[in-house]
């Protein structure tokens, strides 16, 4: 039963930062920024906040400006949601979306796998008698 619980505090968590992103004045908090999941844990003290960005190349400095507008994200999030304590929030980059487009590279052309010692590649073991 709790997990149910602490399962729909994850998904409203979600969707409260989801909308409240956008309004952060960081400069660094640019571009399209996705939360992909959260994890709150089940004294709703520290909540995972699990960030996806479009753009690769500026994903470092998007986490470490929502890191630096955690305070506010989290006096909103308190605000907006009716819990007993609002969870700190620690923001990491979900690279799930990366890893998903690699296996499908993979399953596509075989080429791209490659072994993992290519120097050892054909080794052939003796069999004791």
């Amino acid at each position: 039963m709790a997990s149910n619980r602490i399962g729909r505090i994850n998904e409203e968590v979600q969707r409260e930062l989801a909308a409240l992103i956008p309004t952060v004045k960081d400069p660094r908090v640019t571009g399209l920024i996705s939360v992909t999941g959260v994890d709150v844990t089940p004294d709703l003290k520290f909540a995972k906040v699990y960030i996806s960005v479009l753009e690769k190349s500026g994903s470092e400095q998007v986490l470490k400006g929502l890191k630096s507008a955690a305070g506010y994200l989290r006096r909103e999030l308190g605000r907006a949601l009716n819990l007993r304590s609002t969870p700190e929030l620690d923001f990491l980059q979900d690279d799930s979306m990366a890893k998903g487009a690699h296996i499908l590279e993979m399953l596509r052309n075989p080429e791209v796998v490659k072994p993992a010692n290519p120097a050892n590649e054909h080794i052939i073991l003796d069999e004791e008698d």
